[in-house]
């Protein structure tokens, strides 16, 4: 977990809140369009339990946040930009809001979808 100590005690930050606020910023990022799973086994556990946070791992080692994001981009967009894009929105959220040392946000395009056949 991440965290950190003051003088009124520790606080403490679980990988599936960061991993909710990394969700949240992918999704809502340009030429975006659905979160993927890593492998097949992640993909049915995901569609058993519908969890928001599908596409997303987490691991904290220390004060260190490293984040790898799988998505789904739109046919058309630049990949590179996009993928740029997502890391940047995902370092920016959790550092603003959480207060986290995101050391690494590895984007993993798992595939491409076509929106509109015109």
């Amino acid at each position: 977990m991440a965290g950190e100590n003051n003088a009124l005690g520790k606080i403490e930050i679980s990988p599936q809140a960061i991993a909710t606020i990394a969700s949240q910023s992918v999704m809502q990022s340009y030429g975006v369009v659905g979160m993927a799973a890593r492998n097949v086994v992640d993909g049915i556990a995901n569609a058993l339990t519908r969890d928001p946070r599908k596409g997303i791992e987490v691991r904290v080692s220390g004060d260190e946040v490293r984040i790898d994001v799988y998505v789904i981009m739109e046919f058309g967009t630049r990949i590179t930009t996009v993928a740029g894009s997502v890391a940047n929105a995902v370092r920016f959220n959790l550092e603003k809001n959480l207060g986290v040392n995101v050391t690494d946000v590895n984007v993993h395009v798992q595939g491409l979808r076509v929106s509109n056949p015109d």
